[in-house]
């Protein structure tokens, strides 16, 4: 038996080695978005954004890393660190579609730029 990590930086990638273990053509579709994983730093957001943002990353299983004056408010803007797999993204910017304070906007360039960066 061995052990070891891979690293997968895009979909052919995961498709390629979810194919390898002889997985069925259906499960690599459905799984190689869960095996990219994606760190994206957002700047200039509102407080009250980013605090939507951090709890749609999180209800989706990733991360959001914000600025600690966010959560009250007290700094009116700042800075953000998302972190999750291409599904989570997927999700997020579903959500996102709905949202107040410019979030569908973003959800957009998220899209975007994850369609460039798959």
């Amino acid at each position: 038996m061995e052990v070891k990590v891979l690293e997968i930086n895009d979909l052919a990638r995961a498709r390629e080695e979810i194919s390898a273990v002889g997985a069925s053509p259906v499960s690599v579709n459905i799984m190689a978005p869960k095996a990219v994983f994606r760190v994206i730093k957002i700047t200039g957001i509102s407080a009250t954004a980013a605090n939507i943002l951090k709890q749609e990353m999180l209800s989706k299983g990733g991360e959001a890393a914000v600025w600690a004056g966010a959560v009250n408010c007290k700094q009116p803007t700042g800075d953000v660190i998302l972190m999750g797999t291409l599904h989570q993204f997927r999700k997020v910017i579903r959500s996102l579609r709905i949202q107040p304070v410019g979030l569908p906007k973003l959800a957009e360039k998220l899209k975007k730029l994850l369609e460039e960066n798959q």
